[in-house]
């Protein structure tokens, strides 16, 4: 699908024609540098790579430079390849700008959801602990309860669900609404919410109709 960098800004709220309080998230989507056109001779597929926000030149390797010199471009701290776009009408060096989307569409936007280190199984999967506050139950009020490990079959079955690390993972949500386009800001507002913390790298999509 085609689609564009951008980092989250946070979340806000607007109001519809009706009235009507609509949660929304703001993304700055782009602009971002075609680099590389891939193509099925060479590579066996159609893409371009995109890259995403400047970067200083002190902290790129040289074969890296060259890589970004030979396609017209400054140093870029991300990089990501993009399906769909009509090759003919874009070249190394050209921008792709937030103008791609429009208003009433439906994208979808992927991330890194946010990381929680290492967490229990009442945070982590809900569990409502074991029995009750009396009865002496003393220090297990938040412990997981019984792994059915005894005599048989004396293991821990893979993907029992227990306390550890949580959040950090790629996350996608599809079919969120576009709100606003504000080409002059490079800002699109997304109704709902969308994976990650604010500044955290977003991949969003044109979804195929």
């Amino acid at each position: 699908m085609r689609g564009i960098l951008g980092k989250k800004l946070g979340m806000t709220s607007i109001f519809d024609e009706n009235g009507k309080l609509i949660p929304c998230t703001v993304i700055e989507a782009g602009p971002c540098t075609v680099l590389q056109k891939r193509s099925k001779d060479n590579d066996g597929y159609e893409a371009l790579q995109l890259g995403y926000l400047d970067r200083s030149e002190k902290n790129v390797k040289k074969p890296d430079m060259g890589q970004f010199k030979k396609y017209n471009s400054t140093p870029l701290r991300y990089i990501r390849e993009f399906k769909g776009f009509d090759q003919s009408e874009l070249n190394s060096g050209d921008a792709v700008t937030v103008e791609l989307f429009a208003v009433g569409e439906k994208v979808t936007v992927s991330g890194t959801s946010k990381g929680k280190g290492f967490q229990g199984v009442m945070k982590r999967h809900g569990f409502g602990g074991v029995g009750g506050a009396t009865h002496g139950q003393h220090n297990r009020l938040r412990a997981p309860g019984s792994i059915g490990s005894s005599s048989y079959p004396s293991r821990v079955f893979r993907g029992m669900r227990m306390g550890g690390r949580t959040g950090g993972n790629r996350v996608t949500y599809k079919n969120l609404t576009v709100l606003r386009v504000i080409p002059e800001s490079n800002i699109l507002i997304v109704k709902g919410a969308v994976p990650g913390n604010k500044s955290g790298l977003l991949e969003i999509y044109k979804q195929v109709k």
